[in-house]
């Protein structure tokens, strides 16, 4: 039988460190010993996984995709190792990467972070914030912590809070511009739209008298591809705009925004998950760090 594990860890070094010669020091064999290994996986799968540039050693899509694998596969067996080793009671080990929304990364995950690596310190967490959609597979992430509904997919979830979207604005741009009675009012306001293409810049309504829901796509001089800048701009009195309760609840208790029109909003649930590639033999650090993001959210 091949040993299709120990050509994998060879693998993961060299793309680690972009080289044959470090990858060799490192794991105490000949730069050529790499070369081989490396390419007999590539013979094995009839794909190119690296190719030469004047910066080193660049991973092709494959190779992204097989480091990706790869490390989960080496993962597991080290977690059922020292789980079996440990009878059951290993501490969770290895890198863990995250991504979240940039709001509520900043806001309620990044709090977290230092009690978790407090409590499991062989973790190595790598966090990154982003609002648009991340793929796991193609982004190297084990966790996304993303908001609004989930499409189908083999993806595990686990819901973090419940929250709702709000049209606000600064008191100070309300005593310049008027405040909306209407929803059709909001034609002559400047607006605070996203640039990515999700339908966020058609805003929800719903018929206080008949509960009858409706959009209306509004429109601004201002636009950006997070919910902190935007919130930000909103402060500053630029113009209204629709965030997630989570995010500006703070600021309505403080007097620094207002909601408007509070009778026309649906109140449309805001579901925030953490999304994770789930299996049944999900690794230790994955399954610790959503049990504690929840937990510790919920309290």
């Amino acid at each position: 039988m091949d040993n299709r594990a120990g050509e994998m860890e060879v693998f993961i070094r060299v793309a680690e460190l972009g080289s044959f010669s470090e990858a060799g020091r490192k794991l105490h064999l000949s730069p050529s010993a790499v070369s081989k290994l490396v390419t007999r996986i590539e013979d094995r799968l009839t794909t190119r996984l690296l190719v030469r540039s004047t910066r080193g050693l660049q991973l092709t899509p494959e190779g992204e995709m097989y480091l990706t694998r790869a490390r989960r596969v080496i993962d597991e067996i080290d977690d059922a190792e020292r789980t079996v080793a440990s009878g059951g009671k290993a501490a969770p080990r290895g890198r863990l990467r995250i991504n979240a929304s940039i709001a509520f990364g900043i806001m309620y995950v990044q709090p977290l972070i230092p009690a978790f690596l407090e409590r499991y310190p062989e973790v190595e967490l790598d966090f990154s914030l982003t609002d648009g959609i991340i793929d796991l597979l193609e982004e190297r992430a084990d966790i996304a912590i993303r908001s609004g509904a989930l499409p189908d997919s083999s993806l595990k979830a686990r819901k973090l809070i419940e929250s709702y979207r709000m049209v606000v604005a600064s008191p100070d741009y309300l005593v310049r511009h008027g405040q909306p009675n209407h929803p059709d009012d909001l034609v002559g306001h400047n607006c605070l739209r996203f640039n990515f293409p999700l339908p966020l810049n058609e805003w929800a309504f719903r018929t206080p008298e008949t509960g009858e829901q409706f959009n209306r796509t509004i429109s601004g001089n201002f636009l950006c591809d997070n919910g902190p800048s935007m919130r930000r701009m909103c402060l500053s009195g630029l113009g209204i705009a629709r965030l997630g309760r989570f995010h500006v609840q703070g600021d309505i208790n403080a007097g620094t925004l207002v909601e408007i029109l509070p009778d026309w909003n649906p109140r449309d649930e805001q579901l925030i998950h953490a999304v994770f590639a789930g299996h049944e033999h999900l690794a230790g650090r994955i399954r610790a760090f959503v049990d504690f993001l929840a937990d510790n959210i919920a309290a």
